[in-house]
């Protein structure tokens, strides 16, 4: 019974990959948005990483195309100018919260991902607690097990 639930499971979601996850896609972009805005400037460096992130994401990377992403990550970012945009994106990433932990953890890795451009600033890290309360993750956690990859200068 088990293996026909893990086989009708992957089969979901390869359909849904195909067909466009839009909560997951609003989930992502509006938590990356949270962060990219949440120091009061629009880094581009913060902005490519997002879309980077986006597009690392299997699901979201054969339901969207770049200029999707990029369209999306614009109007987080115009959103999260405003308190009542910010609420909307955490909104947006609690509706993903009845996901399983492999995309929950994603979402949060590619907001963690923008936040860590020089370090994580305490704006920053107040953005990530909000998502992650809102994911219901363990922020600590994740960011223990996936250390940053050091940039070259």
């Amino acid at each position: 019974m088990s293996l026909l639930r893990d086989l009708f499971g992957r089969v979901s979601q390869t359909v849904t990959a195909y067909a466009g996850d839009r909560v997951l896609m609003l989930a992502a972009v509006s938590a990356a948005a949270n962060v990219i805005v949440a120091d009061g400037e629009v880094a581009s460096e913060e902005f490519e990483t997002a879309l980077a992130g986006l597009r690392a994401n299997p699901i979201l990377e054969k339901g969207y195309d770049a200029l999707m992403l990029e369209t999306e990550l614009y109007d987080g970012i115009a959103r999260a100018r405003t308190r009542a945009g910010r609420a909307e994106n955490l909104r947006h990433v609690g509706a993903a919260a009845e996901r399983p932990a492999a995309q929950r953890e994603a979402i949060f890795l590619i907001a963690a991902d923008v936040a860590d451009h020089e370090g994580i600033a305490g704006v920053e890290a107040t953005a990530l607690l909000e998502i992650a309360a809102a994911l219901q993750v363990d922020p600590e956690a994740l960011l223990s097990a996936s250390p940053v990859l050091r940039r070259e200068p």
